[in-house]
């Protein structure tokens, strides 16, 4: 088992990455959790996968446990779905001294998480990833929210796990489009901080082949996101640099309503847009948007532009977090493997998309 410990002022926790992890979970929940109550929240996905497993292990090590299981997909990470989860909790009689476990992708991890920061002013929860995506980043650093309307993760707070148990067994069942999502922020994590992790998936001929290798990928993610948000756990400088295609890719995600490119597949697009245009105006070093693309291509992800309007995207990126005082703060490359922060008048945004 590999171990990273994130250290907070206020907060440590570790992240457990183990594969196989899944059959002992009631164990090591049993050293962390010393009460008898658990709710697990799941989606209908995973539940068919795992939700028994879990629940069994869980059993052995003598914990009662109730389940709340939600639809897939960002359509759930709503307010309505949150006040569901509220009244379950209600029901199953769900005291502060408890405990909840997300088990899922990014989507259950935020939606459980802010349930946990908000339901009785604040109850213990644990991540166990079941998504690339969530494993490599989104069950990471305590940012947890639901979405509205107008944006994405609009609300939301910073609220950490007890702990993180990542078992890269689970990615054997993830479809190949979903797969090649989670690729998508490993490749970020090259692209704005160390290239070697880029360079080496670029090598790799399938999946199969990722996967004989995929924890110490996954080792490598997370300890960059640990150094950062021990940084800055708040967001207000170095982990803005986590936000890299971004501010784009939830405006796309939005445009479409979230059903036609997954999260993953609209930061591409963001990452790959944003360095050609960045290229063009002389900040970004020549050949990374090459190179974004041919990584980009490896996994099926997307790299152009698709066919939007631009007022609306314009309007969506007025409601992004990283936007203050008719400014943003825009996550560029100055090279492949080296992310910047610039601040700009939203006034010149369009340059920077268009």
């Amino acid at each position: 088992m590999s171990i990273i410990d994130i250290e907070l002022k206020h907060k440590k926790y570790k992240i457990h990455i183990e594969k196989g992890i899944l059959n002992t979970i009631g164990e090591h929940i049993a050293e962390l959790y010393t009460g008898k109550n658990i709710v697990l929240i799941t989606d209908w996905n995973v539940e068919k996968f795992y939700l028994e497993r879990v629940c069994i292990s869980l059993e052995k090590s003598g914990f009662n446990i109730k389940y709340i299981s939600i639809k897939p997909g960002e359509q759930s990470k709503t307010l309505s779905m949150l006040q569901e989860v509220y009244e379950k909790f209600c029901d199953y009689g769900l005291k502060r001294g408890d405990l909840i476990i997300s088990l899922g992708g990014g989507v259950v991890g935020d939606l459980a998480g802010f349930a946990a920061a908000t339901y009785l002013r604040g109850i213990k929860y644990v991540q166990i990833p079941t998504s690339l995506l969530a494993q490599v980043d989104s069950s990471i650093g305590g940012k947890v929210a639901v979405d509205l309307p107008y944006g994405k993760n609009l609300v939301g707070s910073f609220y950490h796990p007890e702990a993180v148990f990542i078992d890269s067994e689970v990615l054997q069942t993830l479809d190949k489009k979903f797969f090649n999502d989670g690729m998508s922020e490993i490749i970020k994590y090259g692209l704005i901080r160390d290239r070697s992790i880029s360079d080496t998936v670029l090598k790799y001929d399938n999946k199969e082949e990722i996967l004989k290798n995929i924890e110490e990928i996954i080792y490598k993610c997370c300890s960059i996101k640990k150094n950062i948000v021990e940084n800055d756990e708040r967001d207000r400088g170095e982990r803005m640099l986590l936000n890299f295609g971004h501010t784009l890719g939830h405006c796309i995600e939005k445009y479409f309503n979230y059903e036609i490119y997954t999260h993953g597949e609209a930061v591409a697009i963001g990452m790959a847009h944003i360095t050609k245009k960045s290229e063009e105006l002389g900040i970004t070093e020549k050949g990374a948007y090459d190179y974004i693309k041919g990584v980009l291509q490896k996994y099926e992800l997307p790299f152009e532009m698709p066919d939007v309007g631009y007022s609306e995207l314009f309007e969506a990126i007025n409601y992004d977090k990283k936007a203050e005082d008719n400014a943003i703060n825009l996550v560029l490359l100055a090279k492949v493997g080296e992310g910047k922060i610039i601040n700009i008048n939203m006034d010149d945004i369009e340059k920077y998309i268009v």
